[in-house]
């Protein structure tokens, strides 16, 4: 496993050219609040990780307007197909698949699901692809300003290198959660601008 997973962080780490990404339309975001309530309005804005360059922008009725995805810096919107030029030549593919929040007003549990639906990325003569989905769950702190979520990770990879051929990444479902992050409002205002742009 942790072979695997430097190799991934070999592949992905450093996946920008510093190109604006292109985009095409997909289905988006999916949005449940329990006891069928209205999200809360004051958590609509910018929630940035303080580890992992993850950021998660809520609009107001709950729906993901986009995220950074943090192992890639890629931001993504729901969707959407994301199209980034590689630093070494190539490029990388990143289809958004479902997107769902959910929000618990009882608990004040915020859970976040993000899905890759295919991704592939080109890195010199080597080639990663597969689907992934990450998700998000945790407690919002009493002043709406912090949120303390578990991250687990579910990739389906098979990478291509000169060393490895069709080399099979996977996670243990039943692994406890990849890390603890703690995301922070840094702004309740639409990030319109950064929609669309890598991270």
């Amino acid at each position: 496993m942790k072979r695997s997973a430097l190799l991934l962080l070999g592949l992905c780490g450093c996946l920008l050219a510093g190109c604006p990404p292109t985009v095409e339309d997909r289905p988006g975001v999916e949005v449940i609040v329990d006891g069928g309530r209205q999200f809360p309005d004051d958590l609509a804005g910018v929630w940035k990780a303080e580890s992992g360059g993850w950021e998660i922008v809520l609009e107001p009725n709950g729906k993901i307007s986009s995220a950074i995805v943090g192992l890639s810096r890629v931001r993504m919107q729901p969707g959407q197909v994301t199209r980034v030029p590689m630093k070494m030549g190539g490029k990388g593919v990143f289809e958004a698949g479902p997107w769902a929040v959910h929000y618990s007003h009882d608990r004040r549990q915020l859970t976040v699901e993000i899905a890759i639906a295919n991704l592939r990325v080109e890195l010199g003569g080597s080639v990663v692809k597969g689907r992934r989905l990450e998700l998000f769950t945790g407690t919002i702190s009493p002043d709406g300003k912090s949120w303390w979520a578990s991250r687990f990770s579910f990739p389906e990879y098979v990478a291509d290198t000169k060393r490895y051929r069709n080399h099979k990444l996977t996670v243990d479902p039943d692994d406890p959660p990849l890390e603890e992050l703690l995301f922070r409002k840094v702004s309740a205002a639409k990030q319109d601008a950064l929609v669309g742009k890598s991270g």
